[in-house]
């Protein structure tokens, strides 16, 4: 199977504090990548290092490197919009704008100079249905964004990430925020994601990180200490702190 990323010798610092030591790590084209660990092992700045978003943060620094489809990410002659526009990322929290339902899913198409409206309102529907959230919205488009519940607000949030046609979506504990009736239907969602997306996602949940992912990588004090398919993981660890934390030992 093609990679989607190949990063090698990956380490970050903020100022002198190291956050991630020596990772190396394949992530497989159209497969569903899980990354769990404990709080603060590195998880978020890892995934974040895949959209270059760790660039807002003025004292990150970043050594190695990390290919996108061949490309190394950083290089100096590399346009980050178009990075974070081909790689998506949905947040722990919910964030629609304050607009209607449908502006939130047509702003990055908007940004794109799309004006046509036929064209908007086709990659609208097509995005809304994708993210399994048309059939509840249909008839209220131009309501605000803010009036949907919470799991309903995060679909959004996805289909405002599919609308201008990622190859990668990453989320970062999308589900840390809902409830499990609302958690199940995000799961459902990103199991069928993978079938036109490369996806990552970072959880602190490992019964969610077993049922969605296909791999999973284990980190644990920004070191990346097993990474395998998932089912091996969770079955049968080779490193036995991958096997402590899976077995509730610590974290």
């Amino acid at each position: 199977m093609n990679n989607a990323f190949n990063i090698e010798k990956l380490n970050v610092f903020y100022g002198d504090k190291p956050a991630l030591d020596d990772v190396n790590m394949e992530i497989s084209q159209k497969a569903v990548t899980a990354v769990i660990g404990p709080s603060g092992c590195g998880k978020s700045t890892f995934i974040r290092c895949l959209n270059r978003m760790n660039d807002l943060i003025p004292v990150f620094r970043l050594e190695g490197s990390i290919k996108f489809n061949g490309t190394d990410i950083y290089s100096k002659d590399i346009d980050v919009i178009d990075i974070r526009r081909r790689v998506g990322m949905v947040f722990q929290k919910p964030n629609p704008f304050p607009k209607s339902i449908y502006e939130n899913t047509a702003y990055g198409l908007r940004i794109q100079g799309i004006k046509n409206k036929s064209r908007l309102d086709g990659i609208v529907e097509a995005s809304l249905k994708k993210a399994a959230i048309w059939d509840e919205v249909k008839d209220r488009l131009h309501q605000s964004a803010l009036s949907l519940s919470g799991g309903q607000q995060q679909r959004l949030c996805i289909a405002r990430a599919i609308a201008v046609e990622p190859e990668i979506i990453l989320f970062d504990e999308p589900c840390s925020a809902l409830d499990p009736i609302a958690t199940a239907k995000i799961e459902d969602l990103i199991t069928k994601l993978k079938d036109d997306y490369t996806v990552v996602i970072v959880t602190h949940n490992m019964q969610q990180a077993a049922r969605v992912s296909d791999y999973t990588g284990f980190f644990m004090m920004g070191k990346l200490h097993e990474f395998d398919i998932t089912k091996k993981i969770f079955t049968a660890p080779s490193n036995k702190m991958t096997e402590d934390y899976i077995t509730g030992r610590f974290g």
